[in-house]
């Protein structure tokens, strides 16, 4: 028996889509050519992967979606404004490239654990 995509799966790869392009910068910026290209065709199979999974998605779970995506944006905010406190009191200035490949890691990790100790409901 298959599992029925769900909505917070498709926002956990767009999530993982947006840490991706977070660490462009960074491999920009590093003249990582090798790793830029590797990320770039790994951003590419997830958004195959993201768009795959939109249009299996029910109406009701795609109604789910944008409470979801705001969950997430709230998520790689607060992840980021964390990384940026924690590298201001304890490592000497980073990059801002670093900083946000951090704070999207960050914030991606607590939109899954958000979504892990308190579900979106249908009814909400």
């Amino acid at each position: 028996m298959r599992a029925k995509p769900a909505a917070e799966r498709l926002s956990l790869l767009l999530g993982l889509m947006v840490l991706m392009l977070a660490t462009l910068p960074r491999y920009v910026a590093g003249g990582h050519d090798n790793r830029l290209t590797l990320i770039l065709i790994a951003l590419a199979v997830v958004a195959v992967v993201a768009l795959t999974h939109w249009r299996m998605l029910e109406g009701s779970e795609r109604a789910r979606l944008p409470l979801l995506l705001k969950r997430l944006l709230v998520s790689l905010v607060v992840g980021t404004a964390l990384m940026g406190g924690w590298h201001a009191l304890f490592t000497a200035w980073i990059s801002w490239q670093l900083l946000i490949a951090h704070g999207a890691t960050l914030g991606l990790l607590l939109h899954a654990l958000w979504l892990w100790w308190r579900p979106l409901g249908v009814g909400q």
